[in-house]
């Protein structure tokens, strides 16, 4: 079996944007029910595929593997070796991504304070 190679981002296409809103364009990449929650995943420390299908909201193997695929081609992550020496790849973010954390800590914030049942898992 081939050993894994990681992979560094790719340009994506501006094509595909529907104006050149900023907030509309940002939507268009972070936008969706799942992508900021791999992007807390990846601050709080997790790497691995595994680790991100196993957080407690549950997502599908199929759409995690959509979404790592779009934070890559859009420069938020890079895939590495993974730390433990196997032939599996993690994921790190990149500076583009590291600019996200601001944004978890506002919708972390905005929970905390309107919704009594959250609790802090971002510090």
């Amino acid at each position: 079996m081939a050993k894994a190679v990681a992979r560094t981002a790719r340009k994506p296409s501006v094509t595909s944007r529907r104006s050149p809103c900023p907030v509309a364009c940002s939507l268009d990449i972070v936008g969706d029910r799942w992508t900021l929650l791999i992007v807390r995943d990846l601050v709080l420390g997790r790497s691995r595929f595994k680790d991100f299908a196993g957080s407690p909201e549950g997502i599908p193997t199929n759409i995690l593997s959509d979404r790592l695929e779009r934070l890559l081609e859009h420069g938020l992550v890079d895939q590495i070796p993974a730390p433990d020496g196997t032939k599996r790849l993690a994921y790190q973010l990149t500076k583009k991504g590291e600019a996200l954390r601001p944004v978890l800590e506002a919708l972390r914030d905005w929970g905390l304070a309107w919704d009594k049942s959250t609790r802090v898992l971002l510090k």
